[in-house]
This record gives C-alpha cells, sequence and structure tokens, in this order.
C-alpha cells in the first residue's frame, strides 16, 4: 500500500515561445486532488491539459502560481509522481522485465531486488509469463500493461494519466478503465487522469475539472454523484446523465473534438461485465 498524497494548484500559469511570439497555455488554473481520490482534467484540445500533468509531475516550471503535493512544493522532476502517457514507449531492446525495472536501475536498486520488484508487478497485472518476452511480441494492450508497470515500479504515491487508452481499440481502452479502477482500489494511490470522453471521465472520477478552451482556465469543477465501486449500471442512472449535461453546459459549444472522441468509442457498459486482469500506464512518455 503507497502513502498516499494530495495535490494542490494555486493559480498556476504557464506560457511557451513559438516562432518568436508568446503562446499562453494554460491561465490561474486553481484546483485540489485529494489524497487517494480519482479526478478527471477534461477540455477542448490545446486547453494545456498534457501541460498541466507535466507541470504537477515537475518536468517543467510554472510561469505564475504555486503547486504543492501534500503542501510541499513541486521542483524538478518529482519521485513522488509517476506518469502515464498514450504510447508505452517501451525500449525495444530490453524485456519486459527489464523495461519495468529500468527506474529502478536507474535509482541504483540492486539486481535481485529490481528482478523481484518487476516479478511482482508483471504478476500484479497478469503478465507474469511474458517477462522475457520483447515489446515487439506483446500485443498493444500488453504493452500498455508493461508500461504502466514501469510507472509502478518506485512506488509513486501520485499517478497522472494523459489519455492512456487513447491509441488502444475502444474495446480495450473500456476494459481498461475498469481495470484502471480494480488497480485504484487495490492501492488507493492518488489519481489525476487527461481525457476527452465525458463518459469516460465520469465514469473514472469523483471529480471532474473542466477547462476552457486556450490559455486553459477552469471553467467548472463538477462533482460526480456516483457511489463506487462503479459497475456498468452507473452509466444508465439518472445521477450519470445530470452529470454529463453539466459538464457540456460548462463547455458551451467547445465539445466538437470531445465529442468526435466519444463517437468513435463504443459504450462503456458493454465490456465493462468482461473485465479481466488490470493493465495499466506509461511514465516515459510526452505531450503538449
Amino acid at each position: 500500500m503507497v502513502t498516499l498524497a494530495s495535490i494542490r494548484l494555486d493559480k498556476v500559469s504557464r506560457s511557451f515561445t513559438v516562432a518568436g511570439a508568446t503562446l499562453p497555455v494554460l491561465a490561474a488554473v486553481s484546483f485540489d486532488v485529494p489524497s487517494g481520490g480519482v479526478t478527471a482534467v477534461l477540455g477542448p484540445n490545446g486547453s494545456g491539459k498534457s501541460t498541466l500533468l507535466r507541470l504537477i509531475a515537475g518536468l517543467i516550471a510554472p510561469d505564475d502560481g504555486a503547486i504543492t503535493i501534500d503542501g510541499v512544493p513541486v521542483a524538478d522532476a518529482d519521485q513522488r509522481v509517476g506518469l502515464v502517457f498514450q504510447e508505452p514507449r517501451l525500449l525495444p531492446w530490453r524485456t519486459a522485465a527489464d523495461n519495468v525495472a529500468f527506474p529502478l536501475e536507474l535509482a541504483g536498486v540492486g539486481k535481485l531486488e529490481r528482478r523481484e520488484r518487476a516479478r511482482a508487478l508483471l504478476d500484479l497485472v497478469g503478465l507474469a509469463g511474458f517477462a522475457r518476452a520483447y515489446p515487439h511480441q506483446l500485443s498493444g494492450g500488453m504493452r500498455q500493461r508493461v508500461a504502466i508497470c514501469r510507472a509502478l515500479a518506485r512506488d509513486p504515491q501520485i499517478l497522472l494519466l494523459d489519455e492512456p487508452f487513447s491509441a488502444l481499440d475502444a474495446l480495450t481502452r473500456e476494459r481498461f478503465n475498469a481495470e484502471l479502477l480494480e488497480l485504484w482500489q487495490r492501492t488507493g494511490v492518488t489519481i489525476l487522469i487527461v481525457t476527452h470522453s465525458i463518459a469516460e471521465a465520469i465514469f473514472l472520477s469523483d471529480e471532474v475539472v473542466v477547462l476552457t478552451d486556450r490559455p486553459g482556465r477552469v471553467a467548472a469543477r463538477v462533482e460526480v454523484p456516483l457511489g463506487r465501486p462503479r459497475t456498468a449500471a452507473a452509466l444508465d442512472s439518472a445521477a450519470f446523465s445530470r452529470a454529463a449535461a453539466t459538464i457540456r453546459s460548462h463547455l458551451s459549444g467547445r465539445a466538437d473534438d470531445l465529442a468526435a472522441h466519444e463517437a468513435a468509442a463504443a459504450p462503456i457498459h458493454d465490456v465493462l461485465e468482461r473485465a479481466g486482469a488490470p493493465a495499466w500506464f506509461d511514465p516515459f512518455g510526452g505531450g503538449v
């Protein structure tokens, strides 16, 4: 069981220089992520969602404002945080077990401890029999499982996920949503997930933070009034429909790209009951 951690953003702003011009990406963003909870961030393309995750992880610094984890300011790459991005980005010359152990190797952990930790994590996600397989020998979903193990290798207190399932087919993505909740229930790790899908955001989270167009600002924080554990029935509930309508109202005409993403996916509840062994994330990906 990991030590729980909370996140606080206080009037965080960030801009980039593009072709000699200043491009504001985030403007005075403030919200909290409670320890042990699941919070989703949803907004149009270019609203600064990926930038927000990089700021929390300490990969880049804000221009203004403050970010703290359990009251401690984030400075440089923060080992309390695991990052999970859209693509696994596994090292092709390393086996599944060696990919999982890579962060531990960089940290100077001994070989025997690395091997045992990698074996335990692969077993957690149902890949104990594929420890010696190379990435090209694994399916997309299996590679994603290995990437998740790698993100968990150093026992992060927080997992930041940037549309980690968007590159998968619809059925696999939906199964991973259910499995992500299973993993969260087993570990209690604090999760902040970025998504384009309103349904995914509601199904996974306790609260949805809605961002505006660039520069991203907090348009609303929508509490999800669904109990846990979540089941397929929750997606057909009146509470689910009300939450979705509230989120769409705060997007106010800016949801075209969100609608396109959702139209590409089948209903989540069609596969929830068929969810099997866990699957998960990637600490070495990137986004804007």
